[in-house]
């Protein structure tokens, strides 16, 4: 075992050994992890205002984007109006072209049966007049005068 002696020297040795420390070896040491927690801690502040910078960069990212999809949304309801503006009115030209095309067929129809209407008057008189010459040329009996009208009838059903 140790004797007395060689605690009290070593004892001795040790607080000699640590008062020699503090004086070259202690405030190195302690600058040296001040410096260090002092670069930590500016390392820390450029981490949180990084997440600062990060955090208002997505907010204007997502605010952008926000922005687009309404921008996007507003063009698109824009264009279905165009769209529907555009059905309406092709389909009110359609609808007039339409109009426009019965209303000729009506008066080509009308100025068709006038023609027609016209010949046949003129027939009709070209007929009639044939019948009266036929009857006064032949001066008939009653029998006479009846088959000249029957004639006249088949001759105007033969026409038609």
């Amino acid at each position: 075992m140790l004797s007395a002696s060689e605690i009290f020297a070593q004892v001795l040795c040790f607080f000699l050994l640590l008062f020699l420390m503090k004086i070259f070896v202690w405030k190195k040491l302690l600058s040296l992890l001040d410096r260090r927690k002092e670069s930590i801690r500016c390392e820390l502040e450029k981490i949180e205002g990084a997440k600062l910078e990060v955090a208002r960069i997505r907010e204007e990212y997502e605010s952008r984007m926000a922005l687009i999809h309404e921008q996007a949304q507003a063009k698109i309801k824009e264009a279905v109006e165009e769209g529907r503006r555009i059905n309406v009115q092709m389909r009110k030209k359609a609808h007039e072209e339409a109009q426009d095309i019965i209303d000729d067929a009506r008066q080509q129809v009308q100025y068709e049966v006038s023609q027609v209407q016209e010949k046949l008057r003129g027939r009709i008189v070209d007929i009639a007049l044939d019948a009266a010459r036929s009857v006064i040329q032949e001066k008939l009996t009653e029998e006479g005068d009846r088959k000249i009208v029957e004639d006249f009838i088949r001759e105007m059903e033969g026409a038609q």
